[in-house]
């Protein structure tokens, strides 16, 4: 007679496996997550991307066909030398866009912080900081961009401190010439001084001063605003040169101050598209000044000559000279080489000013040379006809 067991034992992988034949959902779906093959080489393949593979499997335990448990086990894989080189050869296509970025982020911090400097220099410079510079160094182009900016800023301050000096030297200019008619004024009124010709020639040369001196200051400031009236025509230097002449022969001959010049003969090939009365009013301006501090005995030389395109027309005299540390500041407004015999030969100390001024609005240029105890040369250059 055969038995039978009551209890039947049958293999939970054989169990599993017909389950998953049948197509029917193992009892312990929704209660525990179940490992296919498929899924175990799934993680294997993608196991050897990591340091390690940890791989987990779990059994049922089945007792009469109810599941009483889940057998759950793990093994870790250690990562094999072949598996290694596949991580690093793996790792290749990551680390190359860092490693680009990280030295990417060198050189944009090489460019940035030079640019940062600057931008910062610069919100300094708008709110009024001249005094700021920055430091000339890095590559080619911030080197160049560092420079640039330091002599921006230099002649800011420059012209800053111009602004700042003006009204005073207006105040000042104004101010001697007011007092000198105020005293003689209430001397004449108190009767201190005389009512003589004399007396009333001084005041006269006293409001001629004032005149000159606000003459001056409005053609100043019409050249530098560009609203100065011009009428350009074609005109002969030479002829031009031999007109300042006749004009302050007179005076040159009473300082005993001998006038010279040296100009071609071609008249023609000396010619400029310019306005005669600023063009005499600059060459006439550097003369009076010539004469003003050449001492008696000395010479005054106008000489004009054509370079390629360019008519350099050159006053040198005999005189004193300018301190090398003065030469940056001639052509600055009130600015006098001596200041007690400026006054003396009626100078505002806007004649330079102005004379480059005129010379810039013609297209040309105007330059200073000067030795101590050798004398003083001014060069005009202007575009040749």
């Amino acid at each position: 007679m055969k038995k039978h067991s009551p209890i039947q034992h049958q293999s939970p992988w054989k169990e599993y496996k017909d389950w998953k034949k049948s197509g029917q959902a193992p009892p312990w779906q929704g209660g525990f997550e179940h490992f296919s093959k498929a899924h175990i080489d799934q993680r294997r393949k993608m196991g050897w991307r990591f340091a390690g593979v940890l791989l987990f499997l779990g059994i049922p335990i089945l007792i009469l066909g109810v599941v009483l448990g889940l057998v759950i086990g793990g093994n870790q894989e250690l990562l094999g030398s072949k598996d290694l080189r596949r991580l690093m050869f793996c790792s290749i296509p990551f680390l190359v866009p860092i490693i680009g970025m990280l030295i990417g982020s060198l050189g944009i911090r090489r460019w940035v912080n030079p640019l940062a400097d600057v931008m910062s220099a610069a919100e300094s410079l708008s709110e009024g900081d001249f005094s700021v510079r920055v430091v000339e160094k890095g590559d080619r182009e911030f080197l160049k961009l560092a420079q640039s900016f330091n002599h921006m800023a230099e002649e800011l301050e420059h012209a800053q401190l111009q602004r700042r000096n003006m009204t005073a030297d207006v105040a000042h200019e104004l101010r001697t010439p007011l007092h000198i008619l105020q005293g003689n004024l209430e001397g004449a009124l108190d009767g201190v001084y005389e009512a003589s010709p004399d007396y009333f020639r001084s005041m006269l040369e006293e409001t001629r001063l004032l005149q000159r001196l606000v003459e001056d200051l409005q053609t100043l400031s019409m050249a530098e605003s560009g609203t100065l009236d011009f009428h350009f025509q074609k005109l002969s230097v030479t002829e031009l040169l031999e007109d300042v002449i006749t004009s302050f022969s007179g005076r040159a001959e009473e300082a005993g101050i001998q006038l010279l010049k040296e100009v071609p003969d071609d008249k023609e090939g000396m010619t400029v598209e310019g306005d005669w009365h600023r063009l005499d009013q600059v060459i006439g301006n550097l003369v009076a000044n010539a004469l003003r501090y050449t001492p008696e005995g000395g010479q005054i030389r106008l000489d004009a000559i054509r370079e390629g395109d360019s008519i350099l027309v050159a006053i040198q005299d005999s005189g004193e000279g300018i301190p090398e540390e003065d030469l940056p500041f001639v052509f600055d407004r009130f600015w006098k080489g001596d200041k007690s015999r400026s006054r003396a030969s009626g100078g505002s100390g806007l004649g330079l000013a102005i004379a480059r001024q005129l010379v810039t609005a013609h297209g040309g240029a105007i330059s200073v040379e000067s030795q101590e105890g050798e004398g003083t040369t001014f060069t005009v250059r202007l575009p040749a006809e």
